[in-house]
């Protein structure tokens, strides 16, 4: 009986905790599915958030890049209204003006500046240190002045080594004489000042500056390869003073008289292509042009070329390199009429010559932006990439050169110079002996007066002592 008493009881404790496990799992379900659907409902919320964020995020992005981009265009618009080639009013203004707004921007707002002549390279990119040259734009200089105009260039390791290297020499060569520079290029002039802080004279300014200065006698040294527009302009300009000074002459361009078409050369030609080549061949490792071609190497020597008749010129040059025996020296042009002095026709020149290796230098007086560009760049209607694109060579180099920094071309502008300086003595000298014939002119009529007057007198002494 205790026996099953017993066994009932167990029974009855077994059923018991069963039942209050399964109520235990009931109740763990209930936790596990609460614990899920909460896990479900913050999930969902920080989705929501992130969402939020995100687009919140974008907003501000979108507005961020319309703020960028707006801030880049009016920077953009400043640089374009002083990419002109007037001068005016405000010119100094706007230089100042387009400077400060384009420091006021992000590293990535100022590749943003695009415009119809505007780029982040307008004050970005890196042309050498502007403090090594010397504007030579000083007030009391004297009675005589040596103004040497050029084209210009925004480049100032080119400016200070090729222009300023000439003015250097002319400076050195006529100490009697304040050596002043004029630019043309009033976009040029702008740049400088704009990015650079210096403040260059243009043909106006500099001449108004002689007036001022009291100059008596003004020397002009052009230093443009030839009598193109710009040398023509130039003439022009200063034809305006004349009467302001008591003595002007104007020195020959580089390369000195045009001629009437392709065979003409002169010494001037034959002394810059002796020199560019010979610097040519001393930087690119050969003893001359012949060294050259023997191993197999040619020298192509970019010009700017022109749509005035002037453009003979390139034509000339390539002339004289012929008379000087140089089978290995072609002549192109970038601009103007090109024809026979286009990339492509030069290209094919080289190619028929049999050289497989070639070295591009400008025949300019300055290595700027064509040189940099237009030779030397890496865009695909570079003279650089079309000559590698041919797959005609094995090898295709550059020297960033401008003709400014040769010694001899330095010399032959000091001799042009010295012709012109020569040319006021001569013009003092005529001048003296037209004034000593003229007074002598006035002596001999003088004296015949005199003449004619002692003879009336004796008549009319005559006639009283017959009377």
């Amino acid at each position: 009986m205790k026996r099953k008493s017993m066994l009932a009881l167990l029974l009855a404790v077994s059923m018991t905790c069963s039942m209050t496990a399964a109520t235990g799992a009931v109740a763990f379900a209930s936790d596990d599915t609460a614990t899920e659907e909460s896990a479900d409902d913050t999930e969902a919320a920080a989705d929501d958030a992130d969402a939020a964020d995100t687009e919140e995020a974008s907003d501000d992005t979108t507005e961020a890049s319309d703020d960028d981009q707006k801030a880049a265009d009016e920077v953009a618009a400043l640089i374009d209204k002083i990419y002109v080639q007037e001068r005016t009013d405000t010119t100094d203004e706007d230089c100042k003006a387009a400077k400060e707004a384009w420091d006021k921007l992000t590293d990535a707002q100022k590749e943003l500046v695009e415009g119809e002549e505007a780029s982040p390279e307008y004050f970005g990119r890196d042309t050498g240190d502007a403090s090594k040259d010397d504007p030579r734009n000083q007030d009391e200089i004297g009675e005589n002045e040596l103004l040497v105009v050029s084209f210009g260039t925004s480049f100032n390791d080119s400016r200070a080594e090729d222009i300023k290297g000439i003015e250097d020499a002319l400076a050195e060569a006529y100490p009697d004489w304040s050596v002043r520079r004029a630019f043309t290029a009033q976009i040029i002039i702008n740049h400088v000042e704009a990015r650079d802080n210096e403040v260059i004279d243009n043909m106006q300014q500099a001449l108004d500056r002689a007036v001022d200065n009291g100059v008596k006698n003004l020397v002009v040294q052009p230093t443009h390869l030839m009598h193109g527009a710009e040398y023509d302009e130039m003439v022009e300009a200063i034809d305006g003073y004349k009467d302001k000074f008591e003595s002007v002459a104007i020195a020959e361009p580089m390369l000195g008289e045009v001629g009437d078409d392709a065979t003409v050369i002169n010494d001037d030609k034959k002394a810059v292509a002796q020199a560019i080549t010979d610097e040519a061949c001393k930087e690119a490792g050969f003893d001359d042009m012949q060294a050259a071609a023997d191993a197999g190497t040619a020298f192509v020597f970019m010009g700017h070329g022109t749509s005035h008749t002037a453009n003979v010129t390139y034509d000339q040059m390539q002339t004289q390199m012929d008379d000087l025996g140089f089978t290995n020296a072609f002549i192109g042009t970038v601009e103007g009429e090109p024809e026979d002095t286009a990339c492509e026709a030069v290209i094919e020149k080289v190619k028929e010559a049999g050289f497989k290796n070639v070295i591009l230098r400008p025949l300019m007086v300055v290595a700027g932006d064509h040189a940099n560009n237009d030779m030397a760049g890496d865009d695909e209607d570079s003279w650089k990439s079309q000559f590698e694109a041919s797959g005609d060579f094995d090898s295709v180099d550059c020297q960033i050169a401008g003709l400014g920094r040769i010694e001899a071309v330095e010399d032959l502008y000091v001799e042009h110079t010295k012709a012109a300086i020569d040319s006021l003595g001569a013009s003092d000298e005529a001048a003296t002996d037209d004034a000593d014939a003229e007074a002598a002119d006035d002596t001999k009529d003088e004296a015949a007066a005199d003449d004619t007057q002692t003879e009336e007198a004796a008549d009319d002494t005559a006639e009283a002592d017959a009377e």
